[in-house]
């Protein structure tokens, strides 16, 4: 009987390898926690002044699927306050085998371009866009013009 008892309790009672540390005393404040950096934020902001090179932007954007930076400088649309255009973009690809015509920076949903509408849509006198999608998990982030210019509106913004 008494057999069963130790058992039982040793069953019961965690190993040492199932041990968990749950009392602050426990806890060596003296070792420096291997994931922190408390100047991790001045590098940073060192990092991306030396990108900009100087230059002002209203806003940092990214990626609103899985939060990927995209654009560290670009510049609000004037009406449109969910809309940016930028020059310089990372972490973006271009579907070269899409191409629509608008007068709004908007493209349609499901709109393909072919050869023959892509010169059509040149000759008709309307820009072409071309969309822009996030690099890592191909989310629709925009469009790019003709001149190379990034229009995005599918995007988080944040402070710069």
């Amino acid at each position: 009987m008494k057999a069963e008892e130790g058992e039982r309790e040793r069953a019961a009672s965690p190993t040492d390898s199932q041990q968990t540390i749950s009392d602050d005393d426990e806890i060596d404040y003296s070792v420096k926690p291997e994931f922190y950096d408390p100047d991790l934020d001045e590098k940073d902001e060192l990092w991306v002044q030396k990108k900009r090179k100087g230059h002002f932007s209203d806003a940092v954007l990214s990626c609103p699927a899985c939060f990927t930076t995209l654009c560290l400088e670009c510049q609000r649309h004037e009406k449109h306050v969910t809309q940016y255009r930028a020059i310089f973009v990372v972490n973006c690809k271009i579907k070269s085998d899409q191409v629509s015509q608008q007068g709004s920076l908007k493209r349609k949903r499901g709109q393909k371009g072919r050869e023959s509408g892509e010169s059509e849509a040149g000759s008709a006198g309307g820009e072409t866009f071309k969309p822009v999608c996030c690099s890592v998990c191909s989310t629709e982030v925009g469009v790019i013009d003709e001149e190379e210019v990034y229009h995005f509106f599918n995007v988080l913004p944040s402070e710069s």
